[in-house]
Protein backbone atom coordinates (compact mmCIF):
# COMPACT_ATOMS: atom_id res chain seq x y z
CA UNK A 1 0.00 0.00 0.00
CA UNK A 2 1.47 3.30 -1.22
CA UNK A 3 2.26 6.26 1.07
CA UNK A 4 -0.59 8.61 -0.07
CA UNK A 5 -3.37 5.71 0.38
CA UNK A 6 -2.13 5.03 4.45
CA UNK A 7 -2.54 8.99 4.70
CA UNK A 8 -5.87 8.66 3.08
CA UNK A 9 -7.12 5.77 5.30
CA UNK A 10 -5.69 7.71 8.22
CA UNK A 11 -7.39 11.10 7.37
CA UNK A 12 -10.88 8.78 6.88
CA UNK A 13 -9.76 7.16 10.22
CA UNK A 14 -9.53 10.37 12.01
CA UNK A 15 -12.52 11.46 10.82
CA UNK A 16 -14.67 8.49 11.94
CA UNK A 17 -12.44 8.54 15.36
CA UNK A 18 -13.70 12.71 15.52
CA UNK A 19 -17.04 12.47 14.83
CA UNK A 20 -17.50 9.02 16.87
CA UNK A 21 -16.60 11.15 20.24
CA UNK A 22 -18.47 14.02 19.19
CA UNK A 23 -21.71 11.56 19.19
CA UNK A 24 -20.53 9.21 22.27
CA UNK A 25 -18.28 10.89 23.82
CA UNK A 26 -18.92 14.20 26.81
CA UNK A 27 -18.81 17.10 24.36
CA UNK A 28 -16.09 19.33 24.84
CA UNK A 29 -17.30 23.01 26.55
CA UNK A 30 -16.84 24.71 23.54
CA UNK A 31 -19.74 22.93 21.92
CA UNK A 32 -21.55 23.06 24.48
CA UNK A 33 -21.96 23.39 28.51
CA UNK A 34 -22.21 20.58 30.99
CA UNK A 35 -26.02 21.84 31.98
CA UNK A 36 -26.94 22.01 28.34
CA UNK A 37 -26.02 18.39 28.01
CA UNK A 38 -28.14 17.18 31.08
CA UNK A 39 -30.50 19.11 29.54
CA UNK A 40 -30.50 17.27 26.24
CA UNK A 41 -30.28 14.05 27.09
CA UNK A 42 -33.36 14.72 29.50
CA UNK A 43 -34.80 15.84 26.75
CA UNK A 44 -34.21 12.97 24.36
CA UNK A 45 -35.15 10.32 27.26
CA UNK A 46 -38.56 12.01 27.85
CA UNK A 47 -39.08 12.74 23.79
CA UNK A 48 -37.71 8.70 23.42
CA UNK A 49 -40.62 7.44 25.58
CA UNK A 50 -43.03 9.09 23.45
CA UNK A 51 -41.41 8.07 20.48
CA UNK A 52 -41.40 4.83 21.74
CA UNK A 53 -45.24 4.50 22.57
CA UNK A 54 -46.09 5.95 18.95
CA UNK A 55 -43.68 3.43 16.96
CA UNK A 56 -45.62 0.75 19.31
CA UNK A 57 -48.95 1.80 18.35
CA UNK A 58 -48.00 2.02 14.53
CA UNK A 59 -46.65 -0.96 14.23
CA UNK A 60 -49.42 -2.66 16.10
CA UNK A 61 -51.74 -0.55 13.45
CA UNK A 62 -49.61 -2.74 10.46
CA UNK A 63 -49.89 -6.25 12.68
CA UNK A 64 -53.59 -5.89 12.49
CA UNK A 65 -54.07 -4.98 9.01
CA UNK A 66 -51.88 -7.95 8.30
CA UNK A 67 -53.77 -10.42 10.60
CA UNK A 68 -56.89 -8.78 8.66
CA UNK A 69 -55.50 -9.30 5.54
CA UNK A 70 -54.99 -12.92 6.27
CA UNK A 71 -58.67 -13.99 6.75
CA UNK A 72 -60.05 -11.09 4.18
CA UNK A 73 -57.10 -9.76 1.76
CA UNK A 74 -57.06 -6.72 1.04
CA UNK A 75 -57.02 -5.98 -3.07
CA UNK A 76 -54.34 -3.20 -2.33
CA UNK A 77 -51.83 -5.82 -1.13
CA UNK A 78 -52.24 -8.65 -3.82
CA UNK A 79 -49.62 -6.88 -6.10
CA UNK A 80 -47.09 -6.89 -3.81
CA UNK A 81 -44.64 -9.55 -3.99
CA UNK A 82 -45.88 -13.40 -2.18
CA UNK A 83 -42.65 -13.21 -0.27
CA UNK A 84 -44.22 -10.01 1.47
CA UNK A 85 -47.50 -10.72 1.68
CA UNK A 86 -47.02 -13.96 3.52
CA UNK A 87 -44.02 -12.70 5.82
CA UNK A 88 -45.20 -9.06 6.29
CA UNK A 89 -46.53 -9.96 9.57
CA UNK A 90 -43.65 -11.74 10.59
CA UNK A 91 -41.48 -8.65 10.07
CA UNK A 92 -43.81 -6.56 11.76
CA UNK A 93 -44.25 -9.07 15.08
CA UNK A 94 -40.44 -9.00 15.03
CA UNK A 95 -39.85 -5.51 15.24
CA UNK A 96 -43.08 -5.11 17.69
CA UNK A 97 -40.84 -7.78 20.16
CA UNK A 98 -37.51 -4.92 19.13
CA UNK A 99 -39.99 -1.76 20.49
CA UNK A 100 -41.22 -3.71 23.52
CA UNK A 101 -37.12 -4.70 24.60
CA UNK A 102 -36.53 -0.47 23.81
CA UNK A 103 -39.25 -0.14 26.24
CA UNK A 104 -37.71 -2.05 28.86
CA UNK A 105 -34.31 -0.55 28.70
CA UNK A 106 -35.84 3.21 28.83
CA UNK A 107 -35.98 2.68 31.99
CA UNK A 108 -33.14 1.05 33.20
CA UNK A 109 -29.62 2.97 34.35
CA UNK A 110 -28.33 2.73 31.10
CA UNK A 111 -31.54 4.32 29.22
CA UNK A 112 -30.97 7.24 31.42
CA UNK A 113 -27.30 7.75 30.75
CA UNK A 114 -27.34 7.10 27.32
CA UNK A 115 -30.70 7.99 25.25
CA UNK A 116 -28.29 8.50 22.57
CA UNK A 117 -27.61 4.60 22.20
CA UNK A 118 -31.04 3.28 23.27
CA UNK A 119 -31.97 6.36 20.42
CA UNK A 120 -29.87 4.51 17.97
CA UNK A 121 -31.01 1.22 19.34
CA UNK A 122 -34.38 1.52 18.49
CA UNK A 123 -34.43 3.16 15.35
CA UNK A 124 -31.87 0.07 13.87
CA UNK A 125 -34.20 -2.60 15.38
CA UNK A 126 -36.87 -0.92 13.23
CA UNK A 127 -34.77 -0.18 10.18
CA UNK A 128 -32.75 -2.89 10.11
CA UNK A 129 -34.99 -5.73 11.01
CA UNK A 130 -37.20 -5.67 7.80
CA UNK A 131 -33.44 -6.26 5.97
CA UNK A 132 -32.30 -8.21 7.88
CA UNK A 133 -35.01 -10.68 7.08
CA UNK A 134 -34.99 -10.31 3.28
CA UNK A 135 -31.17 -10.55 3.35
CA UNK A 136 -31.92 -14.14 5.15
CA UNK A 137 -34.68 -14.54 2.14
CA UNK A 138 -32.28 -13.60 -0.19
CA UNK A 139 -33.65 -10.48 -1.94
CA UNK A 140 -33.08 -6.64 -1.43
CA UNK A 141 -36.18 -5.30 0.65
CA UNK A 142 -36.18 -1.29 -0.35
CA UNK A 143 -38.43 0.95 2.09
CA UNK A 144 -38.95 4.05 1.65
CA UNK A 145 -42.61 4.85 3.28
CA UNK A 146 -41.16 2.95 6.25
CA UNK A 147 -37.79 4.94 6.23
CA UNK A 148 -39.61 8.07 5.57
CA UNK A 149 -42.16 7.49 8.64
CA UNK A 150 -39.29 6.50 11.10
CA UNK A 151 -36.85 9.72 10.05
CA UNK A 152 -39.50 11.89 10.35
CA UNK A 153 -41.10 10.58 13.65
CA UNK A 154 -37.45 11.15 15.08
CA UNK A 155 -36.85 14.39 13.77
CA UNK A 156 -40.29 15.68 14.91
CA UNK A 157 -40.18 14.57 18.33
CA UNK A 158 -37.02 14.36 19.15
CA UNK A 159 -35.56 17.45 17.29
CA UNK A 160 -32.07 17.13 19.26
CA UNK A 161 -28.49 15.41 18.78
CA UNK A 162 -28.27 15.82 14.93
CA UNK A 163 -25.43 14.02 14.52
CA UNK A 164 -27.07 10.60 15.89
CA UNK A 165 -30.53 11.36 13.43
CA UNK A 166 -27.40 10.64 10.59
CA UNK A 167 -26.24 7.86 11.93
CA UNK A 168 -29.53 5.98 11.96
CA UNK A 169 -30.02 7.02 8.72
CA UNK A 170 -26.49 6.36 7.07
CA UNK A 171 -26.47 3.02 9.13
CA UNK A 172 -29.19 1.42 7.68
CA UNK A 173 -28.93 3.16 4.23
CA UNK A 174 -25.42 1.98 4.43
CA UNK A 175 -26.83 -1.90 5.37
CA UNK A 176 -28.77 -1.89 2.20
CA UNK A 177 -26.78 -0.63 -0.12
CA UNK A 178 -23.38 -2.30 0.47
CA UNK A 179 -25.06 -5.48 1.58
CA UNK A 180 -27.04 -6.14 -1.59
CA UNK A 181 -24.56 -5.10 -3.58
CA UNK A 182 -21.98 -7.23 -2.24
CA UNK A 183 -24.42 -9.97 -2.22
CA UNK A 184 -25.84 -9.21 -5.58
CA UNK A 185 -29.21 -9.36 -4.06
CA UNK A 186 -32.18 -8.22 -6.08
CA UNK A 187 -35.38 -6.70 -5.31
CA UNK A 188 -38.49 -9.29 -5.42
CA UNK A 189 -40.23 -6.60 -7.81
CA UNK A 190 -40.30 -8.02 -11.57
CA UNK A 191 -40.51 -4.57 -13.27
CA UNK A 192 -38.01 -3.07 -10.99
CA UNK A 193 -35.29 -5.58 -9.66
CA UNK A 194 -32.46 -2.76 -9.35
CA UNK A 195 -31.50 -2.11 -5.57
CA UNK A 196 -31.50 1.65 -6.37
CA UNK A 197 -32.47 4.55 -8.74
CA UNK A 198 -31.37 8.06 -9.63
CA UNK A 199 -34.35 9.09 -8.16
CA UNK A 200 -34.91 6.54 -5.53
CA UNK A 201 -31.50 8.16 -4.13
CA UNK A 202 -32.68 11.78 -4.44
CA UNK A 203 -35.74 11.05 -2.62
CA UNK A 204 -33.96 9.50 0.13
CA UNK A 205 -30.94 11.90 0.26
CA UNK A 206 -33.15 15.14 0.29
CA UNK A 207 -35.89 13.30 2.68
CA UNK A 208 -32.94 12.61 5.27
CA UNK A 209 -31.01 15.86 4.93
CA UNK A 210 -34.22 18.55 5.23
CA UNK A 211 -34.82 15.90 8.19
CA UNK A 212 -30.79 16.42 9.83
CA UNK A 213 -31.27 19.98 8.84
CA UNK A 214 -34.30 20.19 10.69
CA UNK A 215 -32.89 18.83 13.89
CA UNK A 216 -29.67 20.76 13.69
CA UNK A 217 -31.36 24.18 13.68
CA UNK A 218 -34.00 23.33 16.34
CA UNK A 219 -31.10 22.07 18.50
CA UNK A 220 -29.23 25.15 17.65
CA UNK A 221 -32.19 27.23 18.34
CA UNK A 222 -32.40 25.64 21.76
CA UNK A 223 -29.04 25.61 22.81
CA UNK A 224 -29.24 29.35 21.89
CA UNK A 225 -31.98 29.86 24.21
CA UNK A 226 -30.59 27.55 26.93
CA UNK A 227 -27.60 30.03 27.06
CA UNK A 228 -29.46 32.93 27.04
CA UNK A 229 -31.92 31.75 29.87
CA UNK A 230 -28.61 30.02 31.53
CA UNK A 231 -26.74 33.94 31.34
CA UNK A 232 -30.52 35.61 32.12
CA UNK A 233 -30.40 33.16 35.45
CA UNK A 234 -26.72 34.07 36.00
CA UNK A 235 -27.63 37.76 35.80
CA UNK A 236 -30.83 37.46 38.20
CA UNK A 237 -28.68 35.53 40.82
CA UNK A 238 -26.03 38.27 40.39
CA UNK A 239 -28.76 40.84 40.90
CA UNK A 240 -29.78 38.95 43.59
CA UNK A 241 -26.90 38.89 45.60
CA UNK A 242 -25.92 42.33 44.53
CA UNK A 243 -29.32 43.35 45.75
CA UNK A 244 -29.15 41.34 48.79
CA UNK A 245 -25.96 43.13 49.71
CA UNK A 246 -27.18 46.62 49.32
CA UNK A 247 -30.21 45.49 51.50
CA UNK A 248 -28.40 44.73 53.91
CA UNK A 249 -26.59 47.90 53.76
CA UNK A 250 -30.08 49.98 53.52
CA UNK A 251 -31.15 47.82 56.34
CA UNK A 252 -28.24 47.84 59.02
CA UNK A 253 -26.85 51.18 57.67
CA UNK A 254 -26.40 53.77 60.40
CA UNK A 255 -27.56 56.50 58.94
CA UNK A 256 -31.48 57.40 57.62
CA UNK A 257 -32.07 56.48 53.88
CA UNK A 258 -34.71 57.79 52.35
CA UNK A 259 -36.98 58.85 49.47
CA UNK A 260 -39.38 61.52 49.57
CA UNK A 261 -42.30 62.55 46.54
CA UNK A 262 -42.05 66.17 45.70
CA UNK A 263 -45.44 66.91 48.00
CA UNK A 264 -43.87 65.93 50.94
CA UNK A 265 -44.46 62.08 51.69
CA UNK A 266 -42.33 59.63 52.20
CA UNK A 267 -42.09 56.73 49.79
CA UNK A 268 -39.23 55.18 51.07
CA UNK A 269 -37.24 54.76 54.60
CA UNK A 270 -34.73 52.11 56.44
CA UNK A 271 -34.47 51.10 59.62
CA UNK A 272 -32.32 53.89 61.00
CA UNK A 273 -34.42 56.57 59.70
CA UNK A 274 -37.30 55.28 62.00
CA UNK A 275 -35.48 55.12 65.13
CA UNK A 276 -34.14 58.62 64.26
CA UNK A 277 -37.90 59.44 64.35
CA UNK A 278 -38.98 57.18 67.69
CA UNK A 279 -40.84 54.12 65.62
CA UNK A 280 -39.70 50.77 65.32
CA UNK A 281 -40.73 49.99 62.17
CA UNK A 282 -39.79 51.48 58.53
CA UNK A 283 -42.91 51.13 57.23
CA UNK A 284 -44.60 53.21 59.70
CA UNK A 285 -42.53 56.21 58.51
CA UNK A 286 -43.93 56.32 55.38
CA UNK A 287 -47.49 55.22 56.39
CA UNK A 288 -47.49 58.00 59.32
CA UNK A 289 -45.50 60.99 57.27
CA UNK A 290 -48.23 61.82 55.09
CA UNK A 291 -46.74 66.04 55.40
CA UNK A 292 -43.06 65.81 55.83
CA UNK A 293 -43.49 69.40 57.00
CA UNK A 294 -44.82 68.78 60.42
CA UNK A 295 -41.65 66.93 61.12
CA UNK A 296 -39.82 69.81 61.75
CA UNK A 297 -40.07 72.62 64.78
CA UNK A 298 -39.69 75.12 62.45
CA UNK A 299 -42.04 74.74 59.81
CA UNK A 300 -40.80 76.88 57.50
CA UNK A 301 -37.42 74.48 56.80
CA UNK A 302 -39.08 72.15 54.59
CA UNK A 303 -40.09 75.05 52.41
CA UNK A 304 -36.51 75.86 52.66
CA UNK A 305 -35.64 72.22 51.77
CA UNK A 306 -37.09 72.43 48.10
CA UNK A 307 -36.06 75.81 47.28
CA UNK A 308 -32.46 74.77 47.50
CA UNK A 309 -32.81 71.19 45.84
CA UNK A 310 -34.49 73.21 42.93
CA UNK A 311 -31.51 75.93 42.94
CA UNK A 312 -29.03 73.57 43.64
CA UNK A 313 -30.15 70.01 42.93
CA UNK A 314 -28.35 69.04 45.95
CA UNK A 315 -27.84 70.03 49.71
CA UNK A 316 -25.16 69.13 52.26
CA UNK A 317 -25.49 69.40 55.83
CA UNK A 318 -28.66 70.70 56.25
CA UNK A 319 -29.32 71.25 60.24
CA UNK A 320 -32.62 71.30 61.51
CA UNK A 321 -34.29 70.51 64.79
CA UNK A 322 -37.60 67.96 64.32
CA UNK A 323 -40.23 66.23 66.61
CA UNK A 324 -39.46 62.81 67.26
CA UNK A 325 -42.87 60.27 67.86
CA UNK A 326 -42.73 60.70 71.80
CA UNK A 327 -42.79 64.48 71.25
CA UNK A 328 -39.30 65.45 72.01
CA UNK A 329 -37.24 66.65 69.77
CA UNK A 330 -33.61 66.37 68.14
CA UNK A 331 -31.49 67.71 65.86
CA UNK A 332 -31.00 65.84 62.41
CA UNK A 333 -28.69 67.12 59.80
CA UNK A 334 -29.54 65.98 55.80
CA UNK A 335 -28.49 65.33 52.43
CA UNK A 336 -30.12 64.80 49.56
CA UNK A 337 -30.23 65.27 45.29
CA UNK A 338 -32.94 65.52 43.51
CA UNK A 339 -33.82 62.37 41.06
CA UNK A 340 -35.15 62.86 37.87
CA UNK A 341 -36.18 61.26 34.38
CA UNK A 342 -34.84 61.60 30.85
CA UNK A 343 -37.12 64.64 29.92
CA UNK A 344 -35.82 66.52 33.77
CA UNK A 345 -38.88 66.29 35.79
CA UNK A 346 -38.56 65.86 39.15
CA UNK A 347 -39.58 62.33 40.78
CA UNK A 348 -38.35 62.19 44.06
CA UNK A 349 -35.71 63.53 46.72
CA UNK A 350 -33.63 60.65 48.10
CA UNK A 351 -30.85 61.17 50.40
CA UNK A 352 -29.32 60.67 54.12
CA UNK A 353 -30.09 61.69 57.50
CA UNK A 354 -27.68 61.69 60.61
CA UNK A 355 -28.65 62.43 64.09
CA UNK A 356 -26.42 65.30 65.37
CA UNK A 357 -28.29 65.36 68.86
CA UNK A 358 -25.04 64.56 70.47
CA UNK A 359 -22.63 66.30 68.46
CA UNK A 360 -24.74 69.49 69.42
CA UNK A 361 -24.60 68.61 72.51
CA UNK A 362 -20.95 68.55 72.62
CA UNK A 363 -21.23 71.66 70.89
CA UNK A 364 -22.74 73.10 73.32
CA UNK A 365 -20.59 71.75 76.50
CA UNK A 366 -17.37 72.87 74.43
CA UNK A 367 -19.46 76.10 74.66
CA UNK A 368 -19.79 75.95 78.54
CA UNK A 369 -15.90 74.78 78.62
CA UNK A 370 -14.95 77.47 76.78
CA UNK A 371 -16.81 80.18 78.79
CA UNK A 372 -15.68 78.16 82.07
CA UNK A 373 -11.87 78.67 81.10
CA UNK A 374 -12.54 82.26 80.19
CA UNK A 375 -13.66 82.82 83.40
CA UNK A 376 -12.25 80.66 85.46
CA UNK A 377 -8.78 81.15 84.08
CA UNK A 378 -9.16 84.89 83.31
CA UNK A 379 -10.16 86.45 86.56
CA UNK A 380 -6.77 84.73 88.96
CA UNK A 381 -4.53 86.20 85.98
CA UNK A 382 -6.60 89.37 85.93
CA UNK A 383 -5.99 89.81 89.77
CA UNK A 384 -1.95 89.28 89.61
CA UNK A 385 -2.20 91.37 86.43
CA UNK A 386 -4.04 93.94 88.63
CA UNK A 387 -1.45 93.61 91.68
CA UNK A 388 1.56 93.96 89.48
CA UNK A 389 0.42 97.03 87.74
CA UNK A 390 0.14 99.06 90.73
CA UNK A 391 3.23 98.12 91.91
CA UNK A 392 4.96 99.20 88.78
CA UNK A 393 2.65 102.50 89.38
CA UNK A 394 5.05 103.64 92.43
CA UNK A 395 7.29 105.33 91.50
CA UNK A 396 10.60 104.46 93.39
CA UNK A 397 12.82 101.45 91.74
CA UNK A 398 12.45 99.50 95.22
CA UNK A 399 9.42 98.22 95.45
CA UNK A 400 8.34 96.36 98.96
CA UNK A 401 5.45 94.11 98.50
CA UNK A 402 3.59 92.88 101.56
CA UNK A 403 2.64 89.56 102.75
CA UNK A 404 -0.91 89.22 102.07
CA UNK A 405 -0.37 90.82 98.33
CA UNK A 406 2.09 87.81 97.74
CA UNK A 407 -0.08 85.53 99.66
CA UNK A 408 -3.02 86.81 96.84
CA UNK A 409 -0.36 86.24 94.01
CA UNK A 410 0.41 83.32 95.03
CA UNK A 411 -3.12 81.73 95.54
CA UNK A 412 -3.87 83.08 92.39
CA UNK A 413 -1.36 81.32 90.81
CA UNK A 414 -2.28 77.89 92.79
CA UNK A 415 -5.77 78.36 91.00
CA UNK A 416 -4.59 78.83 87.73
CA UNK A 417 -1.86 75.57 88.15
CA UNK A 418 -4.88 73.76 89.69
CA UNK A 419 -7.09 74.31 86.42
CA UNK A 420 -4.05 73.66 84.21
CA UNK A 421 -3.41 70.30 85.68
CA UNK A 422 -7.01 69.62 86.10
CA UNK A 423 -7.57 69.86 82.10
CA UNK A 424 -3.88 68.12 81.46
CA UNK A 425 -5.36 65.03 83.31
CA UNK A 426 -8.52 64.94 81.96
CA UNK A 427 -7.18 65.26 78.14
CA UNK A 428 -4.80 62.64 78.83
CA UNK A 429 -7.27 60.23 80.56
CA UNK A 430 -9.41 60.80 77.09
CA UNK A 431 -6.32 60.15 75.56
CA UNK A 432 -3.91 57.65 77.18
CA UNK A 433 -6.86 56.04 79.86
CA UNK A 434 -5.60 56.07 83.92
CA UNK A 435 -2.37 54.65 84.00
CA UNK A 436 -2.61 52.72 87.62
CA UNK A 437 0.64 51.37 89.66
CA UNK A 438 -1.78 48.60 91.25
CA UNK A 439 -0.33 47.08 95.03
CA UNK A 440 -2.23 45.26 97.67
CA UNK A 441 -3.45 48.38 99.52
CA UNK A 442 -5.35 48.78 102.76
CA UNK A 443 -8.30 50.77 102.14
CA UNK A 444 -8.36 52.92 106.01
CA UNK A 445 -4.66 54.00 105.49
CA UNK A 446 -5.61 55.63 102.23
CA UNK A 447 -9.18 57.16 103.60
CA UNK A 448 -7.00 58.52 106.90
CA UNK A 449 -4.25 60.58 104.90
CA UNK A 450 -7.35 61.91 102.72
CA UNK A 451 -8.29 63.16 105.72
CA UNK A 452 -5.52 64.41 107.17
CA UNK A 453 -4.81 65.91 104.08
CA UNK A 454 -8.19 67.95 103.66
CA UNK A 455 -7.73 68.91 107.77
CA UNK A 456 -7.20 72.66 106.86
CA UNK A 457 -9.92 72.61 104.62
CA UNK A 458 -12.66 70.69 107.27
CA UNK A 459 -12.18 73.03 109.55
CA UNK A 460 -12.21 76.37 107.41
CA UNK A 461 -15.76 74.95 106.20
CA UNK A 462 -16.48 73.89 109.86
CA UNK A 463 -17.25 70.48 108.33
CA UNK A 464 -17.25 67.37 110.48
CA UNK A 465 -16.09 63.95 109.32
CA UNK A 466 -16.56 60.26 110.78
CA UNK A 467 -15.05 57.77 109.00
CA UNK A 468 -16.32 54.13 109.59
CA UNK A 469 -13.77 52.26 107.87
CA UNK A 470 -12.60 49.32 109.45
CA UNK A 471 -9.03 47.90 109.53
CA UNK A 472 -10.96 44.48 109.14
CA UNK A 473 -11.47 45.22 105.75
CA UNK A 474 -9.57 42.78 103.12
CA UNK A 475 -6.81 44.71 100.41
CA UNK A 476 -7.48 45.76 97.37
CA UNK A 477 -5.24 45.31 94.39
CA UNK A 478 -5.38 49.42 93.84
CA UNK A 479 -3.13 52.32 93.04
CA UNK A 480 -2.92 54.09 96.37
CA UNK A 481 -2.54 57.72 94.89
CA UNK A 482 -5.21 57.52 92.41
CA UNK A 483 -7.41 56.60 95.30
CA UNK A 484 -6.39 59.10 97.64
CA UNK A 485 -7.89 61.24 94.74
CA UNK A 486 -10.66 59.46 94.59
CA UNK A 487 -11.40 60.58 98.30
CA UNK A 488 -10.66 63.62 98.40
CA UNK A 489 -12.19 65.03 95.12
CA UNK A 490 -15.58 63.55 96.97
CA UNK A 491 -14.78 65.23 100.26
CA UNK A 492 -13.86 68.25 98.11
CA UNK A 493 -16.78 68.22 96.17
CA UNK A 494 -19.46 67.93 99.11
CA UNK A 495 -17.52 70.85 100.89
CA UNK A 496 -17.95 73.11 97.18
CA UNK A 497 -21.77 72.59 97.38
CA UNK A 498 -23.16 72.53 100.42
CA UNK A 499 -22.90 75.58 103.28
CA UNK A 500 -20.50 75.74 106.45
CA UNK A 501 -21.35 73.24 109.13
CA UNK A 502 -21.26 70.28 106.60
CA UNK A 503 -21.54 66.69 108.35
CA UNK A 504 -19.49 64.02 106.21
CA UNK A 505 -19.36 60.29 106.44
CA UNK A 506 -17.20 57.52 105.14
CA UNK A 507 -18.14 54.36 105.46
CA UNK A 508 -16.54 50.83 103.37
CA UNK A 509 -18.49 47.01 103.99
CA UNK A 510 -17.23 44.12 102.02
CA UNK A 511 -19.64 43.01 99.27
CA UNK A 512 -18.93 39.35 97.90
CA UNK A 513 -16.02 39.65 95.78
CA UNK A 514 -15.98 43.68 95.96
CA UNK A 515 -15.61 46.40 98.40
CA UNK A 516 -18.70 48.95 98.79
CA UNK A 517 -17.23 52.42 99.88
CA UNK A 518 -19.44 55.50 100.30
CA UNK A 519 -18.91 59.22 100.78
CA UNK A 520 -22.16 60.82 102.49
CA UNK A 521 -23.15 64.14 103.20
CA UNK A 522 -26.70 66.02 104.97
CA UNK A 523 -26.41 68.99 102.22
CA UNK A 524 -28.51 70.28 99.91
CA UNK A 525 -28.57 67.15 98.07
CA UNK A 526 -28.64 66.74 93.81
CA UNK A 527 -31.93 66.86 91.34
CA UNK A 528 -32.27 63.58 89.50
CA UNK A 529 -31.12 65.87 86.21
CA UNK A 530 -28.41 66.68 87.65
CA UNK A 531 -27.37 62.68 88.86
CA UNK A 532 -27.72 62.09 85.65
CA UNK A 533 -25.09 64.39 84.56
CA UNK A 534 -22.75 64.44 87.10
CA UNK A 535 -20.15 62.40 86.04
CA UNK A 536 -19.66 63.72 82.52
CA UNK A 537 -16.85 66.47 81.63
CA UNK A 538 -16.86 69.55 81.68
CA UNK A 539 -20.17 69.05 83.81
CA UNK A 540 -20.64 71.49 86.93
CA UNK A 541 -23.21 71.54 89.59
CA UNK A 542 -25.41 74.95 89.81
CA UNK A 543 -24.74 74.80 94.16
CA UNK A 544 -20.95 76.03 93.81
CA UNK A 545 -20.08 78.65 96.48
CA UNK A 546 -16.91 79.96 94.60
CA UNK A 547 -16.04 79.59 90.68
CA UNK A 548 -12.24 78.36 90.52
CA UNK A 549 -13.81 74.69 88.48
CA UNK A 550 -13.87 73.04 85.46
CA UNK A 551 -16.16 70.51 86.45
CA UNK A 552 -13.51 67.60 86.28
CA UNK A 553 -13.14 66.11 89.69
CA UNK A 554 -16.25 64.14 89.81
CA UNK A 555 -15.17 62.91 85.94
CA UNK A 556 -11.47 61.86 86.80
CA UNK A 557 -13.25 59.71 89.76
CA UNK A 558 -15.00 58.08 87.29
CA UNK A 559 -12.46 57.52 85.18
CA UNK A 560 -10.20 55.97 88.02
CA UNK A 561 -12.87 53.69 89.36
CA UNK A 562 -13.24 52.44 86.03
CA UNK A 563 -9.47 51.87 85.54
CA UNK A 564 -10.24 49.84 88.69
CA UNK A 565 -12.40 47.49 87.31
CA UNK A 566 -15.32 49.01 89.58
CA UNK A 567 -18.33 51.29 89.16
CA UNK A 568 -19.21 55.12 90.69
CA UNK A 569 -22.56 56.48 91.04
CA UNK A 570 -24.39 58.63 93.20
CA UNK A 571 -27.65 58.41 95.45
CA UNK A 572 -29.52 61.84 96.20
CA UNK A 573 -32.57 63.78 95.99
CA UNK A 574 -32.94 67.14 96.88
CA UNK A 575 -32.94 68.91 100.63
CA UNK A 576 -31.94 65.30 101.38
CA UNK A 577 -28.33 64.94 101.30
CA UNK A 578 -26.13 63.09 98.65
CA UNK A 579 -24.45 59.69 99.31
CA UNK A 580 -21.39 59.17 96.26
CA UNK A 581 -20.47 55.05 96.37
CA UNK A 582 -17.91 53.10 94.16
CA UNK A 583 -17.02 49.55 94.16
CA UNK A 584 -13.54 48.09 94.49
CA UNK A 585 -12.31 44.47 93.81
CA UNK A 586 -10.96 42.41 96.27
CA UNK A 587 -7.27 41.79 95.63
Amino acid sequence: MGKVARMLMATQFTTVKRLWRQTFSAPTRDETTTLYRAWRDRFLWQRLRLWLWLALICLFSFTLRDIYSLFFPFQELQELPEVLRTQSLVINIAMLLSILICFALHKTKLGRNRPDLLFLGSSWAISLASQLFATLRGFALPDPIGWSLLFLSQAVLMPVCWIVHLLSQVGVLLYYFSVNTALGLKTPVPEHPEIYSVTFILYIFWFCTICDIGVYLYDRLQRSEFYARQELESAYQKLKVAETKYRTIFENAVEGIFQSSPDGRYITANPALARIYGYSLAEEVTANFTAIEQLYVDPNRRAEFVRLMEKYGSISEFESQIYRRDGSIVWISEKAYAVRDEHLQLLYYEGLIEDITQRKQTEAELRVFFHAVSHDLRNPVLGTLMVLRNLLAYPEGNISISRSILERMIQSSDRQLSLINSLMEAHLGEIQGVVLQRQPVKLLTVVEAAIADLEPLLEQNQAKLTNLVSTDLPLVNADTTQLWRVFSNLIVNALKHNAPGLLLTINATCETSMIYCTVSDNGVGISQQQSDRLFELYFRGANIRNSVSLGLGLYLCKQIINAHGGEIGVNSALDAGATFWFTLPIS
